[in-house]
């Protein structure tokens, strides 16, 4: 089992949500975040005065996946999510070493099923 975090632009969200599920993935968290990368922030201009906005709002994606379902959730994030420029966001994909189902006790794959 893998864990996806994708981290990406709130404006996207909508998308990325309506391609996972239209592709059948379902169990997803959604975390509102800030955050700063290559982008560097943006610089605001507020009554004659310029600042510097260095952390960005984006959106937390996180998902848990059987292994063989990451690549084509990961595809359909990207796809979903990316702009072209700079900001689009990261994926990372991180092992699981178990899932258990607090209502029924079911734990690995069969946890990870909706139910």
């Amino acid at each position: 089992m893998k864990m996806i975090i994708a981290i990406i632009r709130p404006n996207r969200l909508q998308a990325v949500k309506g391609a996972l599920h239209e592709a059948g993935f379902s169990g997803i968290t959604v975390t509102a975040v800030k955050g700063c990368g290559s982008q560097r922030g943006v610089v605001e201009r507020y009554r004659g005065s310029e600042y510097v906005i260095d952390l960005l709002d984006k959106v937390e994606l996180t998902m848990v996946l059987n292994g063989a379902d990451v690549s084509r959730a990961t595809q359909i994030i990207i796809d979903a999510a990316r702009t072209g420029e700079v900001g689009d966001g990261k994926i990372f994909v991180i092992n699981v070493e178990e899932v258990i189902r607090i209502r029924t006790g079911e734990t690995g794959s069969n946890a990870l099923e909706s139910r």
